[in-house]
């Protein structure tokens, strides 16, 4: 029985609508509430916006100022550039004031015995000329100024040492083949065959011909020393020589005509 009660309360209980004033009551107030803040947000709004924009006269305006970079306001002057300049230059100097002459009193008594001295009168000067150096455009080269030393001039022969050889040029181009001739001729010289009594400094000069293969031959005594131990072993020393090796091939010469000096040295 309790079970079929329960039952029915619930069945009533689904079958009744939900309480719907107490809720539409709650949200009509809010809705009422919130036209007010608003209404009341725009009036206050516009009291402010009076105030600040109006100021307290009538007929306030709101200044604006343009500002641009890119499109440049027309000026009535041009601008200066010079950071220097001022719109108020300072005057320059005014110039210095000439001196005035000393006026001299026509009317004044000269007084006596006091005599002015004369001024020193001063010649101008005139500036010295200086005479201008010549330009020589002429190139200065390969001159020099001529002196004074004592000169002379000796020909220039074949001879190279004791050794000298009478064809042309010979000595001068091959003079390294004089050196063999006169190298070989004393390293034969026999000097102990030289009497001690000959005088030092004697000379004894000998002539060979030396033919293309360098052998000597047609050996004589060309000038004498007077001493005949000197001559003989000057003379003994260059047929000694077998030979001198043959002559230079640029040589053109069939013989060569040479005559060599033995001086007697101090032993």
């Amino acid at each position: 029985m309790s079970n079929l009660l329960e039952h029915d309360e619930n069945l009533e209980r689904q079958l009744a609508g939900e309480p719907v004033a107490a809720p539409a009551t709650g949200s009509l107030l809010l809705h009422l509430a919130l036209a007010g803040a608003i209404v009341s947000y725009y009036i206050a709004g516009g009291f402010f916006k009076s105030n600040l924009w109006g100021g307290a006269t009538s007929g306030g305006a709101i200044r604006v100022n343009l500002v641009s970079s890119a499109i440049p306001l027309p000026s009535d002057q041009p601008p200066n550039q010079n950071v220097l300049a001022t719109e108020k230059p300072s005057p320059a100097p005014a110039p210095p004031t000439p001196k005035a002459a000393p006026k001299i009193d026509e009317q004044a008594i000269p007084i006596q015995g006091k005599h002015e001295q004369p001024k020193p009168q001063v010649a101008p000067r005139t500036p010295q000329k200086n005479p201008q150096p010549q330009q020589n455009n002429r190139a200065q080269y390969g001159e020099q100024a001529a002196n004074n030393l004592p000169r002379s001039t000796t020909p220039q022969t074949s001879a190279n040492g004791p050794v000298s050889v009478a064809n042309g040029d010979f000595g001068t181009r091959f003079g390294w083949y004089v050196q063999i001739i006169k190298r070989k001729v004393d390293q034969n010289w026999n000097r102990q065959e030289v009497d001690h009594r000959t005088p030092i400094g004697a000379v004894a000069t000998i002539y060979f011909k030396v033919d293309r293969s360098g052998i000597p031959s047609n050996f004589r005594i060309d000038r004498s020393s007077g001493s005949p131990t000197l001559d003989n072993s000057c003379l003994r020393a260059a047929q000694r020589v077998d030979t001198f090796g043959p002559l230079p091939p640029e040589s053109n010469d069939r013989w060569l005509d040479v005559t060599y000096d033995c001086s007697n040295a101090p032993r």
